[in-house]
């Protein structure tokens, strides 16, 4: 996992601009920095080392002909196999990276449907007179790009295009949305206005030459995950467990591929037991692999005790951070500095300590168990069809009220595809692709990187998610339980106590802490809130008045305007 960038023309100053650029996100990669230019193009790279350890992997990494130059933000796990394909190769390294340069040189912008990682990537091709950028399938790792004076610069953080110059000029319709709907933007919008993202499984190829101004950029769709879920919707006579089973046994060993120790964030849920028990059974011996979790000495929200009694049956390291309330305030100033645009309250930051606590005892690779939700239909929603874009609330989470009429206008509310003729697999790939995934994605991109450590989700595996969606309503959900097989290969591993453990939203007590620890700096941030031009001050104030003497069913709203204004 690293941090890449790059810049189209050639004008006085672009070496200092991406002097500032690589600065900006050197905590993505601060093993090694790089840079490789020419007359059409500048790319740079920071470096977090992970696969192959010597210089010689560093990037920007120009291909054996001379003819190719990559710069790779991510981890290609199937390396090792595309590389046996790819024998004709003259390779100078270990690496995952050298293998996708084979992989371009061999099959071009084809090579994407080879690749089994979470990656951004941009390659020039010298030959073509080309630059091709593209974003793995479900979009773990960022590409974020902005278009001034006819050239192009993209980076994988928001605030490197800023060091730039890139302006930060806020986009009001995102805002807007975000305020009245709770929505997080389109997968190519961001919250700041000429700043877009490339989407999850898309590519773009452009012609540089040095003299062309660039004024659009146009991106096309390479991974079909409809057409791969029909397909296996249409098969026949195959042995669903048996195929699952295995998948997840080579999504696991696939993503312990590092050069480096790896460990995993852990709760009580049943994707984290999931994550433990196949760990345990593909390492049963190695008592070197870590988990980690927070906890925040508040019994109705912590889930310490599950976790305990998970790690007690596999005797793996359990180390246990504590996010406290007085900690609070410096961590969303700190986190917010990060993540560049709104996030997921208390949980993130707490989240954030993992990372820091990971990094300080050297394990620099993490598992997650991001993903299961959305591929087994596991969230409630999912079956009592409440609608809510923000989960676990039963009023609504947001309160426009407290908008200028003009700016609520500025809100179109989202319409999202539906290509199945099943509502649920609909509302899953919404899900998928358009709103948590994404979200959740960027959230723990920004926060693992913070602190230079590397975040792997071995369940959006694209092979564990195509099977997984394309099940029926009844295999997804039975007796009252969601993610019915998920549920049963669990209880084989680790027990029917573990198994069938309802569902838990991770959670902490933030509604608590703002209503009382952290009252005085709420006070504080929501007049600052105030002040932007949307807001009306008297009904911000108002609700926050009512909020503080017990109408908090929800504080998502108040974590909004909390978050905002350290945005300002």
């Amino acid at each position: 996992m690293c941090g890449i960038a790059g810049i189209t023309g050639n004008y006085a100053g672009r070496s200092e601009v991406m002097s500032r650029m690589l600065q900006a996100q050197k905590h993505r990669g601060p093993d090694a920095t790089g840079v490789w230019s020419d007359n059409c193009i500048f790319l740079g790279h920071n470096r977090l080392s992970i696969i192959d350890l010597s210089a010689e992997a560093n990037q920007p990494m120009v291909s054996e002909c001379g003819g190719i130059i990559i710069v790779l933000n991510g981890e290609i796990y199937n390396y090792p196999e595309l590389k046996s394909q790819l024998p004709n190769y003259r390779y100078r390294t270990a690496s995952d990276t050298e293998v996708v340069l084979a992989a371009y040189k061999r099959w071009g912008k084809d090579m994407l449907s080879h690749l089994n990682g979470m990656f951004s990537l941009a390659i020039v091709d010298r030959k073509k007179g080309t630059l091709f950028a593209a974003r793995d399938r479900f979009g773990v790792k960022p590409f974020y790009y902005a278009l001034s004076d006819g050239n192009l610069y993209f980076a994988s953080e928001i605030k490197t295009l800023w060091a730039a110059g890139i302006s930060r000029e806020r986009n009001m319709q995102v805002w807007s949305k975000y305020l009245v709907y709770g929505s997080y933007g389109l997968p190519d919008e961001t919250f700041w206005k000429d700043i877009k993202q490339l989407p999850a499984g898309h590519y773009f190829e452009i012609t540089i030459t040095g003299k062309e101004i660039i004024e659009e950029i146009t991106t096309t769709r390479w991974y079909d995950f409809i057409s791969d879920v029909n397909e296996i919707q249409s098969r026949q006579n195959y042995d669903l467990r048996e195929e699952y089973t295995e998948l997840l046994r080579e999504s696991i060993k696939l993503r312990f591929r590092s050069d480096v120790p790896v460990g995993f964030n852990i709760s009580g849920g049943l994707d984290s037991s999931t994550l433990l028990a196949l760990i345990n059974r593909e390492y049963p011996d190695n008592s070197t692999i870590e988990a980690f979790t927070f906890y925040t000495g508040h019994s109705d929200y912590d889930e310490l005790p599950w976790v305990e009694q998970l790690m007690r049956l596999t005797g793996k390291p359990l180390n246990m951070v504590l996010l406290r309330s007085k900690d609070v305030p410096a961590l969303i100033d700190k986190v917010s500095w990060f993540e560049d645009e709104p996030f997921g309250g208390f949980p993130t930051l707490a989240y954030s300590l993992i990372f820091e606590r990971a990094r300080q005892k050297e394990i620099i690779v993490l598992l997650d168990g991001q993903g299961m939700d959305e591929a087994w239909a596991g969230y409630d929603y999912y079956h009592n069809d409440t609608g809510f874009v923000v989960q676990g609330t039963r009023t609504s989470p947001v309160r426009p009220e407290i908008l200028k009429r003009e700016f609520i206008k500025l809100a179109e509310k989202e319409t999202y595809p539906s290509p199945f003729e099943d509502k649920l697999m609909n509302l899953q790939y919404r899900d998928l692709f358009y709103t948590k995934i994404p979200r959740a994605l960027r959230f723990n991109d920004r926060i693992s990187m913070m602190h230079s450590t590397e975040l792997r989700e071995p369940f959006l595996d694209y092979k564990l998610v195509e099977l997984a969606f394309a099940q029926p309503a009844e295999v997804k959900f039975r007796n009252g339980l969601s993610k019915w097989m998920l549920r049963d290969l669990v209880s084989d591993m680790l027990g029917a106590g573990i198994a069938l453990a309802p569902k838990r939203a991770l959670q902490t007590p933030q509604r608590e802490w703002i209503t009382n620890d952290l009252r005085s700096y709420c006070d504080v941030m929501i007049k600052q809130f105030c002040s932007f031009e949307f807001a009306l001050s008297s009904e911000v104030l108002d609700i926050w008045r009512r909020y503080k003497v017990g109408e908090n069913d929800n504080s998502f709203y108040i974590w909004q305007w909390i978050n905002l204004s350290r945005l300002a």
